[in-house]
């Protein structure tokens, strides 16, 4: 478990950079908020993969996978879902969308020389890259957000979603750390929600750009938080709390 004391970007800062934030002000302590809504951004078998197996085999099949360091932030993530779930928190998935003719790939296709290349699958059948990692897998009461660009706010119904929801806060896990999690965070901070990432629950295919981008968030847009700090937060949360704001199945009537 992350001790709340050390995080994964210490290594990487100097002692001017550990004195700059201090005298600056920067990271200091957000809070969780009062109503939560958990998001789980992008985490896909593209960018797990389907097993665990060093990054560098895994990408092969999967150009946007980050290998072992997915499998080992998936158990994170599970004890996160189980716990907001037990309270009754909404959850809420984003992943991609594409055409199958690649033509509103757009700006994605600009900067990766594998974009546009067809992703394999040691699977019988074709997998979606977009399909969520089962060991996470959406339940009936979750909403899912298509997305096309980094940030799960871009061109999305997410913000109306929270909105509906009441919620004041977010808890953030997923993937990459430096892209699609960071652009959503600074989304959900440039909208006045209170922003908890939950550290070991997010990953990426570059480690320095984890923790580097971690840091970041954490200094100015977010609280980066263990797990057991994050589960003992939700643990304390009332029951219920969204009880009247859950969007409801309702049967037409015949």
């Amino acid at each position: 478990m992350q001790d709340e004391t050390n995080h994964s970007w210490d290594p990487f800062l100097t002692e001017r950079d550990k004195a700059v934030f201090k005298a600056s002000g920067f990271g200091a302590t957000g809070g969780f908020g009062k109503r939560p809504a958990i998001l789980v951004i992008d985490i896909n078998y593209a960018f797990t993969g389907e097993r665990r197996e060093p990054i560098l085999e895994s990408i092969r099949h999967w150009s946007n996978s980050c290998g072992e360091d997915a499998w080992d932030a998936l158990p994170h993530v599970q004890k996160l879902l189980d716990a907001g779930r037990s309270k009754g928190l909404p959850v809420i998935y984003t992943t991609g969308v594409r055409r199958p003719d690649g033509w509103d790939g757009g700006s994605w296709l600009w900067k990766n020389s594998r974009g546009g290349e067809r992703k394999q699958t040691r699977d019988t059948q074709a997998r979606d890259g977009n399909e969520i990692n089962a060991l996470i897998a959406p339940q009936p009461q979750d909403i899912m957000v298509y997305k096309q660009k980094p940030s799960g706010f871009a061109g999305t119904p997410l913000l109306s979603y929270l909105t509906l929801l009441r919620a004041d806060s977010v808890i953030v896990v997923g993937t990459t750390t430096s892209g699609c999690v960071r652009a959503t965070v600074i989304d959900a901070f440039s909208n006045n929600f209170r922003v908890a990432v939950m550290e070991e629950g997010c990953f990426d295919r570059s480690q320095a750009s984890h923790a580097i981008n971690l840091c970041d968030m954490h200094a100015k847009y977010a609280d980066v938080v263990s797990t057991r700090t994050t589960l003992d937060f939700i643990e304390g949360l009332p029951d219920g709390l969204f009880a009247r704001t859950a969007p409801q199945v309702t049967q037409a009537a015949e």
